[in-house]
Order: structure tokens, then sequence, then C-alpha cells
């Protein structure tokens, strides 16, 4: 919130509020209040707790650093599975020899070829 030239601090509501009324806003944003000391009343709020092995994963990867490192990573997955896909499609005999197959197709083709070659082993 921005303060104009002529506002005052005092002018703002959260400054004239009650130690109740505080105390009630705590408590509604997970605060809890612990057993009062010397007439004071100690409030421990939930992020003063630590955070849990599941709620700390789930920060780290909402961070812009992790979310990039991850992408790049997956890249360099996907383009080293694209890269075997290229070379087992190399060692496999299709008319025409150039012929675009999809990863599927591959795959198939290369369980027939390999069966072929067992067949012309065992004969």
């Amino acid at each position: 919130m921005m303060l104009s030239p002529d506002q005052a601090e005092s002018d703002l509501s959260w400054t004239q509020s009650d130690p109740e009324t505080l105390l009630n806003g705590l408590k509604s944003a997970g605060c809890v209040s612990d057993v009062p000391t010397e007439g004071e009343e100690q409030v421990k709020c939930k992020a003063d707790q630590p955070l849990s092995r599941e709620e700390k994963r789930r920060r780290r990867r909402a961070t812009a650093k992790y979310r990039s490192a991850h992408a790049t990573r997956e890249r360099i997955r996907v383009e080293a599975f694209n890269v075997a896909f290229a070379e087992l499609r190399k060692l496999l005999p299709t008319l025409p020899p150039d012929k675009k197959l999809s990863k599927i197709e591959i795959l198939r083709l290369a369980i027939c070829y390999i069966s072929y070659l067992n067949h012309v082993l065992d004969v």
C-alpha cells in the first residue's frame, strides 16, 4: 500500500486496531496463540514451524530457477531419446530406405526384424 504525501501512517486502519482484533486476524491467518506468559500472549505462526519434506519439495519446485533447470534436463532427455530412435532406424531395412517412420513403427519393425534374424540363425 502506497502512502500519499498528505496521508500519515496514523490514518491507516491497521495502526488503529486494538490487540484483540490483531490476534483474531493472526488466528484466521493460520497463527495460534500459546499459553500466556507474564500477562502477554505469545503468538506462534505455522510459518515458524518446520516445513514437511513434501512442502519443502513443493516450494523448491515452484522456483523459476528449478523449472528452468528441469526444462533443460527434459530437453536433453528427449533429445537423447530421439537420437536413440534415429540410430535404431538406421539399422532397420525398409523400402524406400529414407522412408519416415513413427516411433511405434520403428519399434514394431525392430521386433519383426529381430524375429526374422532369430529365424535365420535357427535354420
